[in-house]
């Protein structure tokens, strides 16, 4: 078993350290609040990592890409210390659920949904890609829905598109998850390029949909022979037929036959508008279905955002002494409700 820090440390760079938000394969993430009490996502990484010189690159990398891409869809990036011991990285937080752990737990989202979440993460990408950089990773694991929609994080994998022949593993190695990886990215292919980012979005997007992976069975080699299979087809049964044939462009076995990122974002955009909704109203939904804030970690006081002047505490009346102060008198405005709608009945354009 991989070993993982036994305590949580009270402090990481300018961070204090309020509690613990996950594990995963590289170390630890904890909450963290900044001197002006604003809140982090503080990835730690584990001590048995740190004398791997290929990981302290691929870590470097994972700084510097996140330096570069911006954007809604994508989590923020805000400090790092990469010769602290142990190093760490912190990004924005964002409070809610993962897409893998709202499916476990709620189900599956139908047509319209499914293609708002696939627009705004196609939105991401875009932003990605558009910094010189693929992400390799994108999955249901490593994306978040929060309480203003859905945001990609864990840059731990990207590679930067400007430089295709620099990577940090030896060819012939997995670099991702295998079950969103496209077939060139299992045959560990060196060139990769956007479309690898397509197919994993397609692939989220089909697990979004039915809550089964593309190739159920066995993982590892098995997996792995029928994804990279051009005749082995990806399980699709479940998913909606309006969205079936869009799935099917961005799973292709072949790289040059899926459609670009904007393709897939605006065809996805239209499926969502063919429900009769607004844009608006579905991510409204979207939100809605999809965010669950998470139990609250106590923050002591001196760490909380403030709501208002700390200042004027001391001058607030006791509400169990203080009678309470008359509510406003009510004002009139029917008039100048009159009023606009006389203007824009002179002129349309008012």
């Amino acid at each position: 078993m991989e070993a993982l820090l036994t305590e949580d440390p009270q402090q990481v760079g300018p961070y204090k350290i309020v509690g613990r938000l996950g594990a995963g394969g590289m170390g630890q993430v904890f909450l963290g609040v900044s001197p002006t009490a604003d809140r982090v996502a503080v990835k730690v990484i584990k001590s048995q990592l740190l004398d791997d010189t290929d990981f302290r690159e691929r870590f470097a990398l994972e700084v510097v890409n996140l330096k570069t891409v911006y954007g809604a869809r994508v989590a923020r990036f805000e400090g790092a210390g990469l010769d602290d011991e142990p190093p760490w990285l912190a990004v924005e937080y964002i409070e809610g659920p993962t897409l893998k752990r709202h499916v476990e737990r709620s189900g599956t989202l139908d047509v319209t949904l499914a293609a708002m979440l696939g627009a705004q993460l196609a939105d991401g990408l875009g932003k990605i890609h558009e910094a010189g950089v693929l992400h390799r990773d994108l999955k249901p694991q490593n994306i978040l829905l929060g309480k203003d929609g859905p945001k990609v994080i864990d840059f731990g994998l990207a590679k930067v598109l400007l430089d295709p022949d620099h990577q940090v593993t030896e060819p012939g190695h997995w670099i991702g998850t295998l079950a969103y990886m496209s077939p060139e990215q299992v045959r560990a292919e060196n060139d990769l390029d956007a479309s690898t980012d397509v197919y994993a979005l397609g692939a989220t997007l089909a697990y979004a949909v039915t809550g089964r992976l593309l190739y159920p069975g066995p993982g590892g080699i098995v997996m792995a022979h029928r994804i990279s299979d051009p005749v082995i087809q990806p399980d699709l049964t479940g998913a909606p037929p309006e969205l079936v044939p869009l799935l099917g462009l961005m799973l292709a076995h072949e790289p040059t036959a899926r459609p670009g990122v904007k393709v897939v974002h605006d065809q996805l955009i239209a499926l969502a508008k063919a429900s009769g909704q607004s844009v608006p109203a579905i991510r409204r939904r979207l939100i809605k279905a999809t965010f669950d804030a998470p139990p609250p970690i106590v923050v002591p006081p001196e760490l909380s955002d403030p709501r208002a002047d700390p200042e004027d505490a001391g001058d607030r009346p006791d509400p169990a002494t203080e009678p309470p102060k008359p509510k406003p008198a009510e004002v009139d405005v029917s008039w100048l409700a009159d009023e606009l709608r006389t203007a824009y009945a002179r002129d349309a354009a008012f």
